[in-house]
């Protein structure tokens, strides 16, 4: 009878603990759950089995059983709780920025304003702008200067934001006349190319493309090779740039943002890494907010655009890197010393408003540069 008992025992407690082994190992801890779970299989089978032959009489037997099952549930119950304080140190939204203190015309509105009137205005037909959220403040400036006061909703009006790659799409499908974005990348082109559009890009302010850091990173400065070898893959270790010995999280943006795209230009040729998901951040102040407060904080890098980064989000908890010494100032942007700086362009794609071309030249008037430099950017010329 105890052998019936016994290999009952032992199939149907087999089964079960197969069958929760596979219903853990489709879950995110394998590693842990794989070894967990066939240890408690066999050891509760090793119990019950203690039991039928009537061994739970015996002192040893007893406190050992009691022992493996406080055991058990301790280990599991603190493995689950450590994994919920790692989640707990992640940032979970990663939506980008709030543009609406930058909104034209609005009560206590961030954008700067001309000393007087300017001396180029638009009435009606009004042209459609669209841009990078880095670029918003610089652009809606130029709107609030020029176009008449009322509402413009940062999704559906004549001055909104739409990221990058969402600008551009609407350009390159006629649903704006304007893009004021970084230079696209080839992939962009090769859209517009298809779609028979014609771009034309005309620089209307300077950026500076930082990297950063969290602040408890004690790196300060690394050179252009130091970085491109980190997005490359071929330095994966902060220890080989004089850091911490700890794995190096380099954090992207979606391809076709405009980041990404300043990326792709800052490596010159070198094929970047392939991110895990994870490590592929969807808005520019999510790059910022994880870099700040990832569970792995003191590893990871990002990068960004410098005016959206120190000035629109300010996470004191990021670090900005030097880039061969050099760090990226506004004043080392303007007097050139800072490597990294690039235009930043109004792009048309064909668009019959007549009022587009005066207005971008008055982009580049000294009223428009003015704005740029009052924004926090850098002048064109």
């Amino acid at each position: 009878m105890r052998t019936v008992a016994t290999v009952i025992t032992v199939i149907g407690l087999g089964f079960a603990g197969l069958f929760l082994w596979i219903i853990m190992m489709l879950g995110k801890h394998q590693q842990f759950y794989g070894v967990y779970i066939p240890a408690i299989t066999i050891g509760v089978i090793i119990i019950m089995v203690l039991g039928i032959y009537g061994q739970w009489k015996e002192r040893l037997v007893k406190i050992s059983s009691l022992s493996f099952i406080i055991i058990s549930f301790v280990v599991v119950i603190g493995f689950e709780g450590y994994q919920s304080y790692l989640k707990s140190l992640e940032i979970v939204s990663t939506q980008d920025f709030d543009l609406g203190e930058y909104q034209p015309f609005e009560v206590g509105t961030k954008l700067v304003q001309l000393e007087g009137q300017s001396n180029y205005k638009i009435t009606d037909d009004l042209p459609v702008i669209d841009g990078a959220t880095a670029l918003y403040p610089v652009y809606a400036s130029f709107a609030q200067a020029v176009y008449p006061k009322k509402t413009y909703s940062i999704e559906e009006s004549e001055v909104r934001s739409s990221q990058t790659s969402g600008a551009f799409m609407k350009l390159i499908n006629d649903v704006v006349d304007i893009a004021v974005i970084a230079e696209p990348s080839k992939e962009q082109y090769q859209m517009a190319k298809e779609l028979d559009k014609e771009l034309k890009l005309t620089p209307i302010g300077k950026e500076a493309f930082v990297f950063f850091v969290n602040q408890r990173n004690p790196i300060d400065s690394l050179t252009i090779e130091e970085i491109q070898a980190i997005y490359t893959g071929a330095i994966t270790n902060w220890k080989e740039v004089g850091g911490n010995d700890a794995e190096i999280r380099a954090f992207q943006r979606p391809e076709g943002s405009g980041s990404q795209s300043a990326l792709v230009r800052f490596m010159d040729g070198a094929t970047i890494m392939d991110p895990p998901a994870d490590e592929i951040i969807s808005g520019m102040g999510g790059i910022i907010r994880e870099t700040s407060n990832y569970q792995n904080h003191r590893n990871a890098i990002g990068y960004s655009f410098r005016y959206f980064s120190q000035e629109m989000v300010e996470d004191r908890r990021i670090k900005y890197i030097a880039v061969n010494g050099i760090a990226p100032t506004k004043e080392n942007i303007q007097n050139g010393s800072y490597p990294i700086v690039a235009d930043f362009f109004a792009i048309t794609a064909g668009s019959s408003n007549p009022n587009i071309p005066p207005f971008i030249e008055w982009m580049q008037s000294e009223q428009g540069q003015q704005i740029v430099d009052r924004s926090g950017y850098v002048r064109v010329k």
